[in-house]
């Protein structure tokens, strides 16, 4: 009876051994399967985070695409108003140039016609009002009649010989 007692204990022993052993294995199987299914979790979160990291530089890249794209087409059209200005300012500098060389030309002619018609009055005012050349008569008579007044200047009748002279010689030149 002892024996049986003690094979009881035993077997109840090793029983609660086995459950124990048993209760492990499933708790070790339960810890493995929890640890898997938060290592799935986790790798879920990372991978959405991710795809989400993901979706936001593409669209911050796309986005910068798009600012890039239209900053180019607005250098574009500026260029392009740039240079049809730089067209319109060549136009009109053409323009005033032609105006400036049309201006020259009849400022030419226009001294051309001035300048001929006034050496054509000239000439007729010469024409008309011929120039006399005039000569002093009979003037070294002159410069010794004064001469004498200034020697005589009391006795001015001792010049009349010479004034008498000098009026034949003036009389003479008149006719």
């Amino acid at each position: 009876v002892a024996n049986d007692e003690e094979l009881k204990k035993r077997i109840a022993e090793e029983l609660a051994l086995e459950r124990a052993r048993r209760d492990s294995e499933a708790q070790k199987r339960r810890l493995r399967q929890e640890q898997m299914y938060v290592r799935d979790e986790f790798g879920k979160l990372l991978e959405q985070e991710r795809i989400s990291s993901n979706e936001h530089l593409t669209r911050a890249i796309l986005r910068e695409r798009a600012a890039t794209e239209e900053e180019r087409q607005k250098a574009q059209r500026f260029a392009r108003q740039l240079e049809e200005k730089d067209r319109e300012l060549k136009k009109h500098d053409a323009y005033y140039k032609e105006q400036l060389a049309r201006l020259e030309e009849r400022s030419a002619q226009f001294y051309k016609v001035t300048t001929e018609q006034y050496q054509k009055a000239a000439d007729e005012v010469s024409a008309r009002f011929k120039r006399y050349e005039s000569h002093p008569i009979c003037a070294d008579l002159q410069d010794k009649i004064l001469q004498c007044y200034r020697q005589h200047a009391q006795e001015t009748l001792s010049c009349s010989a010479l004034a008498s002279q000098y009026l034949h010689c003036v009389n003479t030149a008149k006719q």
